[in-house]
């Protein structure tokens, strides 16, 4: 086709033809800009076409890819299936509808309830619990969801509380003479504060530790549970959980440069709750609904309760803006908040010592308003 087009402008040019070729040269019935645009268009198509050809195999490659990465995690989850036990030796009680995983320290005092925060456990009170049992009894539990306890979902602010005052009916406490002082930790701070809205009478009082007790939205951004299916997030979490350095970065930037360096029995105590049966799916559930806590007006009520209150905070504490702690001090009507120099935002294991005394002082508040 170029070439007769090429032949008609040769005849058209010197004078030869049968007269088409000189209508075409002075304007006749043939445009005179189309034969110029077809070599344009024709340099264009090479480039579509090398174009289509690479995006056809880079799809094929990324498809490639993805079945190798999901059967490979299908393979690795299948290999790591088998779960974890729970140490030996474990004291368990039933607390509402949950069995529970407690642990208790002293025999003799006012009475100590320890409720712990979110990815917690009982163990996160190692080091505070004894020094509290030299003047009280000191009992702890794992939330559901966390530790040992059995997983039973809903994990929701309400479910831990009724948890947490069910705990109170097993151990008998929570009658005259025997009403505990709850002190909750992080996410635990939310929990405290609505057993003490629910049953005041029942308690002797509530520390905030390291918590404002608020629904805040806190926790992964809403599309983590469409980003991150399975199998692959589980591969992650398990992968994740086998490397030393990935608990041991997570436990410095939390506790700070005070708390003592993870041994192996340290790095079981983070590791292994999350290893045993129902841990994952209620990790999942968890983190879907962020971490939980109660709206301000509700944590607010907690001002008009006639209990002794107090709120401590570790003065580094990056989990919280810096205005939290005396903010949350006067929303629930506490005294001023009491800031532990250095301290990050595992007070109650970089600076046992200065929570127990925090903890004496409530308890002396305590004993001076039941009198």
């Amino acid at each position: 086709m170029t070439a007769d087009l090429r032949r008609a402008g040769a005849g058209a040019g010197d004078g030869h033809g049968d007269g088409h070729g000189e209508g075409a040269g002075d304007g006749g019935d043939r445009p005179a800009s189309a034969p110029p645009s077809l070599p344009a268009e024709r340099a264009h198509r090479p480039r579509r076409s090398r174009l289509r050809r690479w995006l056809r195999r880079a799809a094929l490659g990324c498809a490639v890819v993805l079945v190798v990465v999901t059967a490979a995690s299908f393979v690795y989850n299948g290999v790591t299936a088998r779960r974890a036990a729970p140490p030996r030796g474990l004291r368990y009680v039933q607390a509402a509808d949950i069995r529970t995983r407690y642990q208790t320290w002293g025999t003799a005092g006012p009475p100590v309830v320890l409720v712990h925060g979110a990815f917690e456990s009982v163990d996160t009170w190692s080091r505070l619990a004894p020094l509290l049992a030299r003047d009280h009894r000191v009992y702890a539990l794992d939330l559901t969801g966390a530790g040992y306890s059995r997983r039973h979902g809903p994990y929701t602010v309400d479910h831990f509380t009724r948890q947490l005052l069910g705990f109170l009916d097993a151990m008998h406490l929570g009658g005259p003479g025997e009403r505990p002082l709850l002190v909750g930790h992080s996410s635990g701070a939310a929990v405290v504060t609505e057993a003490a809205l629910r049953a005041p009478g029942r308690l002797g009082g509530v520390m905030l530790l390291d918590g404002d007790a608020l629904d805040t939205g806190a926790g992964p951004p809403p599309a983590f549970k469409y980003v991150l299916i399975d199998p692959y997030r589980t591969s992650l979490l398990r992968l994740g959980l086998g490397v030393d350095a990935v608990i041991r970065s997570l436990y410095d930037a939390q506790c700070g440069p005070r708390c003592p360096r993870l041994d192996a029995a340290g790095l079981d105590q983070w590791r292994r709750p999350l290893r045993v049966p129902g841990a994952e799916s209620a990790l999942w559930s968890m983190l879907a609904a962020g971490v939980p806590g109660l709206p301000a007006d509700q944590v607010a009520r907690l001002a008009g309760v006639h209990l002794p209150k107090s709120v401590v905070f570790g003065a580094q504490d990056d989990v919280f803006s810096r205005q939290t702690p005396q903010e949350t001090a006067r929303r629930i009507g506490a005294p001023p908040a009491t800031l532990i120099p250095g301290a990050r935002h595992l007070t109650m294991i970089s600076s046992p010592e200065a929570v127990a005394k925090a903890v004496d002082g409530l308890t002396a508040a305590a004993v001076a308003a039941s009198r």
